[in-house]
């Protein structure tokens, strides 16, 4: 090795640790193993530029990453580096532990953690939720029938769309369809599944702040979503805030259960909801007539049995 080589090593990690964000990347990634689309979540930055930094960051040795998916997984893994970048970075640690933006990026980090099973289940099972959905849940619960009753001139929104089974149904029925996920996984298979259907539009965003204007849709559907939310009365208000005077809502969700590990294994934040439960919850999101019954079971479901709500926004408006 020349002489130089050692000298041109310091001066890239020196490098590296000079920036600031790429100092809250590896704070962040010395605790938890995340992909790009948590660290612009969590650091709010754009994509392009946490991609930038995490190239530079890997080049010089500081993180590893492996495939999951289609995504890629970063980690700081102190026993990975270098000795003498090893002692860099441990100065660096202890000289930026008390930095309020670092603090802050811990607590988006631990919310951002509160979804991280549900986002992990559904970027597994996107490939086949369909199939799953339907042994563990059946595909009884009447909903083609909720379908059949929707005027054909309504906007309807499919909140949770999943891998777009449903949202291809609706295109059949009426004059638009809007499918919003948060799971990039889904969406790409409600793409393929609803390819050539002109009237479905397929939106990427977080049902607890959906990415429409009020009163932009007639009616909404929200089918075995509630459970995955950290913030179920949230996605609610957003169903309620999103439909016209008249509109209907409608809810299909789990009965509430005792099966701990049914939830764990399914990523889900709720064991389900007590039929009163949801029944508040939808009157306090701003909507009304809710009518909450529980469904019989269909034979051979492996899940939890389900529930089916069904309420409408006030005719005459007195939300601001």
């Amino acid at each position: 090795m020349n002489a130089g080589a050692p000298h041109k090593q310091l001066s890239g990690w020196l490098g590296c640790l000079s920036d600031p964000t790429r100092m809250r990347l590896l704070a962040l990634l010395q605790d938890d193993e995340l992909g790009v689309g948590e660290l612009c979540e969590v650091l709010q930055l754009p994509q392009s530029t946490a991609s930038r930094h995490l190239k530079v960051l890997a080049e010089q040795g500081w993180v590893r990453h492996r495939r999951r998916g289609t995504a890629n997984l970063y980690r700081l893994d102190p026993e990975d580096l270098d000795g003498r970048a090893a002692e860099l970075w441990e100065l660096t640690r202890r000289q930026t532990a008390d930095w309020a933006e670092i603090g802050q990026d811990r607590l988006r980090l631990k919310q951002l953690r509160r979804r991280s099973g549900a986002e992990a289940f559904f970027a597994d099972a996107a490939g086949h939720w369909g199939a799953l959905r339907r042994e563990l849940y059946g595909d009884a619960y009447p909903l083609d029938a909720v379908i059949a009753l929707l005027p054909t001139s309504w906007t309807v929104a499919d909140l949770g769309c999943g891998t777009g089974d449903l949202a291809a149904r609706l295109a059949g029925t009426v004059e638009r369809v809007i499918g919003v996920d948060q799971s990039a996984d889904m969406l790409d298979g409600a793409r393929a599944l609803t390819e050539g259907k002109g009237n479905v539009e397929l939106v990427h965003g977080d049902l607890c702040a959906l990415p429409l204007p009020d009163r932009c849709c007639d009616a909404a559907l929200m089918q075995l979503v509630l459970s995955y939310l950290p913030g179920p009365g949230e996605a609610l208000a957003e169903m309620a805030r999103i439909l016209r005077p008249g509109g209907k809502a409608v809810v299909v969700d789990l009965m509430r259960h005792e099966r701990e590990d049914f939830r764990r294994e399914m990523g889900q934040l709720w064991p389900g909801f007590e039929a009163a439960d949801l029944a508040e919850m939808m009157n306090q999101a701003g909507l009304e007539r809710v009518s909450c019954t529980t469904l019989t079971p269909q034979p051979g479901a492996k899940g939890p049995a389900l529930l089916l709500a069904n309420a409408m926004t006030p005719i005459k408006e007195n939300r601001p």
